[in-house]
């Protein structure tokens, strides 16, 4: 067995890590993300555990006076967030959050993709406005709950955690969003309907699949209510 303190693995957990992983608590508990780059991908460049340390301190050294009164924070999900969170969820608020809009504008050759299967991620884009979820993680051991999030969100990089307001049935709330790093190496921007489709229909990772990952992020959604008719068009393109 593993041992998350160490994050020394057997030789069957490292093969079993190669071959795929489900994302879960224990997963991030364990760093197996960083593992499985570090072993299968070790050209790509990876933010150290004292780079993700600082980040989450610099983030809440810098919250809003609104977000302060907060026992604990909001994270923004927009995306896997909503339906597999990984973390303590102490409260949940539908919400819409405007100045930005969710993209298909990540590309993966790792994690949902692989050089030879790439694939896309959603990300927030500057411009419109997103439905999505606030989950308040709670203040009991919150460094320990963000670092998991910023060791699923923050690895590489690709994303960049922004405070920012959402409008909710009970009010406005303070959140954290995890937005588009206009400067990453995976960033693509806007493509063509037929390229996404393309590449959510054929892109497959350690992490699973895009089309799973459509699919997921669309029924969670539907079940809350929210319509996002961009991602349900491109479901429906991908099933064809």
């Amino acid at each position: 067995m593993s041992d998350p303190q160490s994050g020394n693995m057997c030789a069957d957990e490292e093969a079993s890590v190669e071959k795929s992983i489900t994302m879960t608590r224990e997963v991030l508990e364990q760093d197996l993300i960083r593992r499985h780059f570090e072993q299968v991908y070790p050209e790509v460049a990876l933010k150290t555990h004292q780079d993700l340390h600082g980040s989450i301190q610099q983030v809440l050294a810098t919250a809003p006076p609104g977000a302060q009164a907060v026992d604990g924070v909001y994270l923004f999900a927009y995306g896997s967030l909503i339906w597999n969170p990984c973390v303590e969820v102490a409260e949940r608020h539908t919400c819409r959050l405007y100045g930005y809009h969710r993209d298909f504008c990540l590309k993966l050759d790792h994690g949902r993709g692989t050089p030879e299967t790439p694939g896309l991620m959603l990300a927030l884009a500057p411009g419109g406005s997103c439905h999505g979820v606030a989950l308040r993680v709670p203040g009991d051991n919150l460094e320990r709950e963000l670092t998991l999030v910023w060791r699923r969100e923050m690895l590489t990089g690709a994303y960049l955690p922004r405070w920012i307001k959402l409008k909710t049935e009970v009010g406005p709330i303070w959140g954290i969003a995890f937005v588009i790093n206009p400067h990453h190496d995976r960033y693509i921007g806007r493509q063509s309907d037929e390229t996404v489709v393309h590449l959510l229909r054929t892109g497959r990772g350690v992490l699973g699949s895009c089309r799973e990952y459509l699919d997921n992020t669309v029924g969670d959604l539907h079940a809350l209510g929210i319509r996002d008719r961009r991602l349900e068009s491109l479901q429906r393109a991908v099933a064809s």
